[in-house]
């Protein structure tokens, strides 16, 4: 089991709900972060983003000025201000096939159904900590690598087409949280 150092990470919570948004705070502040950023709409997250430099960011999908997936979409882009490899975990009500798959290709790193468990949060968090997966950049994408589970003789539908793909190895945030196994 894997233990991490959650007072070494900082966190950006971006929901228009005040009680989610304190739901989520009270949780990782249970979980031991200190740091804990919130901002109410997309376009305060995404100064906030640029502001505190999160280590990882919770957003919620349907929001003001612009939802999560924008949100995602202007973070991802390789040459903003903000750090475009940040763990996004998307927060939603709605769990259909077509949002899931939306928001992996935004650039997403995982995704949280509502009602949120603190189990399924630290999953999430364990997840983007302890295994981060390598950020992939074609021509029509720029994110973590959609695939989870990698089979380099798979030849079907779901083959990555575009021509080359830059894959991109991102520093573990288990340097910073000093993980721990058990």
């Amino acid at each position: 089991m894997v233990r991490i150092e959650f007072n070494r990470l900082r966190f950006l919570v971006i929901d228009d709900n005040a009680h989610m948004r304190r739901i989520l705070r009270t949780l990782l502040h249970g979980f031991g972060t200190r740091e804990v950023y919130e901002a109410e709409d997309g376009a305060a997250g995404l100064e906030a983003c640029s502001h505190f430099s999160p280590d990882i960011l919770i957003t919620d999908w349907a929001m003001p000025i612009f939802d999560g997936l924008e949100l995602t979409q202007m973070i991802r882009q390789p040459d903003s201000n903000a750090n475009p490899y940040v763990p996004i975990i998307m927060l939603t009500g709605h769990a259909e096939k077509k949002r899931v798959v939306a928001a992996r290709d935004a650039g997403v790193t995982e995704f949280l159904t509502k009602p949120i468990s603190a189990k399924a949060l630290y999953q999430r968090i364990l997840n983007v900590v302890a295994n981060p997966r390598p950020f992939i950049k074609t021509k029509t994408y720029f994110g973590p690598d959609r695939r989870r589970n990698v089979n380099a003789s798979y030849a079907g539908p779901e083959r990555r087409k575009g021509g080359q793909a830059d894959v991109i190895r991102i520093q573990p945030l288990l340097a910073k949280a000093k993980a721990q196994s058990f």
